[in-house]
């Protein structure tokens, strides 16, 4: 364990993640509070220019924290722009083998996106699951999403008739029900994540999954999912039984059985309870 640990610490992993996210949060700064216009330029344009621009609009946009959004990011951001996932992620994460132009700039951007969803786990629609599913695909997969290094690559093989988008089967409602964040809730807002050394964690549900049992984290989830569909329930039945109130008040006021100010009370009365309520 401590060979491991010196491992890490050697790597310097987090200190890589880290720099994203300062840059990605300068970047962010400069458009959001000063409506600036901010030019990124790293290297060839490929790798870490990618990252910082993609994490950025993570932070900026909403939409980009959404399943279809954080699609269309990777898609517009990582494919479109000719990030080379042929040479950076040709062989398998576990080979120990390595050509000179493997480098896992990808898993460090999902790494990123990771970490401001620890800082912010209800501003996210997908769940972390949605993310490790894109690093697995990255890598190996029967799909034609990350297949090749370029736009030009792909036609030139065909793929568009000879493969099927990873989307495609992603957002079919069975599949995409699995990688849904049960805690959820829309943030309109910009978030801002810590970069404070002490806020980044190393990503364990991924590095780690096969030496830690994640079923626990499953059935919370499983279990959340269950009240949150039950609330809904509820809130439902409150409103259905609301209506029948109003309709049965109505009925009463035209019999002469009920006053109409006795009527405006008990309309308060009841749209406080429909408020308190949902």
């Amino acid at each position: 364990m401590d060979k491991w640990l010196s491992r890490l610490e050697s790597s310097n992993w987090l200190g890589h993640v880290k720099d994203i996210l300062t840059c990605a949060c300068l970047t962010a700064q400069c458009v959001d509070k000063e409506g600036a216009s901010v030019l990124v330029h790293g290297g060839e344009g490929i790798d870490s220019t990618l990252q910082v621009t993609a994490l950025s609009q993570v932070i900026l946009d909403p939409d980009c924290r959404t399943v279809r959004g954080f699609e269309a990011l990777v898609e517009r951001e990582w494919i479109q722009a000719g990030h080379p996932f042929n040479d950076r992620c040709g062989k398998s994460a576990y080979s120990p083998a390595r050509s000179r132009y493997e480098a896992p700039a990808f898993l460090l951007f999902l790494d990123s996106v990771w970490q401001v969803y620890q800082q912010f786990p209800c501003s996210f629609e997908f769940s972390t699951q949605f993310l490790i599913v894109l690093f697995e695909h990255a890598y190996a997969s029967q799909f034609g999403t990350f297949l090749c290094n370029s736009e030009c690559d792909k036609r030139k093989l065909n793929l568009q008739r000879r493969a099927v988008s990873l989307w495609s089967w992603v957002n079919r409602p069975e599949v995409l029900q699995n990688y849904l964040n049960p805690l959820y809730e829309p943030n309109k807002s910009v978030i801002w994540p810590s970069v404070a050394p002490q806020s980044l964690e190393l990503w364990s549900e991924l590095y780690l999954r096969w030496t830690q049992d994640n079923s626990i984290l499953d059935e919370t989830n499983k279990q959340i999912l269950c009240i949150k569909e039950h609330n809904k329930e509820l809130r439902t039945k409150v409103v259905r039984i609301r209506r029948q109130l109003m309709d049965l008040q109505k009925d009463a006021i035209e019999k002469g059985l009920l006053a109409a100010g006795n009527h405006g009370n008990t309309e308060t009365a009841s749209e406080a309870y429909s408020s308190s309520a949902s």
